[in-house]
């Protein structure tokens, strides 16, 4: 298992159990194409995981962060949700955009919480202009343009929601995981095929940032990383 210093620590990049997904179910060939259709499963990583509607998962994802948190940040506004999308120049993935809508506008979800998308305080648009500035030698940036950081894992690593993918992957950004020789491609894992897979391991307390978390291996490195870093936009 790759191993990276953070802090006082050793951080270990992990990868999800496929038994995390605790709803999953393996279906046959056709009626997997139907569900696709209906928008109730998704289909990444040679995996099969059945979600039994997106109207029921953003209820089930309310309901635990109002468990977890007693109340939540006001949701976003339609407006709102327009702006940021003019101002990232590309569309949020529907179901981040019911999170935000219909949730809140950050404040729940996995340990330190996804961010706001925008308003007071540090929010998801703020920190992506950021890391997009932030140019290396050569005008290299270390941070691919489509890519929304939704929530701070704390020593420098990020979730975050690949846009252009029509899946809307959650990546994890993790730089402590390179070696010296600043390949930065090397800092960016897979950690769920899309935001239903990763909103379910949530709610299942699955995940590998789960102290007891079953956990089998390496997290899967990012396979376009290298292509979007090198892609201006």
């Amino acid at each position: 298992m790759r191993e990276a210093l953070c802090g006082p620590s050793v951080y270990k990049v992990p990868k999800r159990s496929p038994a995390a997904f605790k709803s999953g179910v393996a279906l046959v060939a056709d009626t997997a194409v139907a569900l696709a259709e209906a928008g109730e499963m998704s289909c990444t990583d040679g995996r099969i995981i059945v979600v039994a509607n997106i109207d029921d998962l953003i209820q089930r994802v309310s309901v635990k962060a109002l468990a977890a948190e007693g109340q939540l940040p006001r949701t976003a506004k339609v407006e709102e949700l327009a702006q940021a999308e003019s101002m990232l120049g590309f569309t949020l993935p529907p179901v981040l955009v019911r999170l935000y809508r219909e949730v809140a506008n950050g404040g729940f979800g996995p340990d330190y919480q996804l961010f706001p998308l925008l308003g007071e305080g540090r929010t998801a648009i703020d920190t992506y202009f950021e890391e997009r500035s932030m140019l290396l030698s050569g005008d290299r940036t270390r941070w691919p343009a489509g890519v929304l950081p939704i929530l701070d894992w704390g020593c420098g690593m990020y979730a975050a929601v690949d846009c252009l993918s029509p899946e809307g992957a959650v990546l994890l950004f993790e730089p402590n995981a390179i070696g010296s020789d600043d390949d930065w491609p090397e800092a960016w894992f897979v950690d769920s095929g899309s935001l239903t897979e990763w909103l379910e391991t949530w709610l299942s307390d699955a995940g590998w940032y789960v102290g007891d978390a079953d956990d089998d291996g390496d997290m899967r490195p990012w396979e376009m990383a290298r292509t979007r870093l090198s892609e201006h936009g």
